[in-house]
């Protein structure tokens, strides 16, 4: 089937939240760097609805790690961000990534990374919270 040129969508400007969260994944990654993680993916599709913002390895065990940037925390830390429904899309997420891998039963955890700053303004604030969540139970395999 032959796409006619002008029926091509033009690429989607990036907006101002993308650009910052962009960012703040990049501020994150310098810093998991700098505790000696290592990086194996960035922004990890998995599936057609989910999204892993940093998959590293920290010693043996694998972490999936969601990156929150806020230009400042006048409404709350970004953590509180990762709520219920986002905790399941993770979960789902992580579970789809591990199933492909050649060996799924490695240990892993849930991190999430703070960043709280602009790329405009002064050095961020970096806070990793390390095991911030546990995998659904949902997921879990049985007992």
């Amino acid at each position: 089937m032959r796409i006619w040129p002008w029926c091509r969508r033009a690429p989607a400007a990036e907006t101002p939240a993308a650009r910052a969260g962009r960012w703040g994944e990049a501020q994150a990654e310098r810093a998991l760097r700098e505790r000696g993680f290592k990086i194996l993916g960035r922004r990890v599709r998995v599936g057609r609805r989910d999204e892993l913002d940093l998959v590293a390895r920290d010693g043996g065990t694998l972490v999936f790690v969601e990156v929150k940037t806020r230009a400042s925390e006048a409404f709350g830390s970004p953590a509180a961000a990762v709520d219920r429904a986002k905790r399941h899309a993770l979960s789902r997420a992580a579970v789809r990534y591990l199933q492909a891998l050649p060996n799924p039963r490695v240990p892993f955890r849930f991190d999430v990374v703070e960043v709280v700053g602009a790329p405009d303004a002064g050095p961020p604030v970096v806070r990793h919270l390390s095991n911030a969540f546990p995998l659904e139970r949902r997921y879990l395999p049985p007992a």
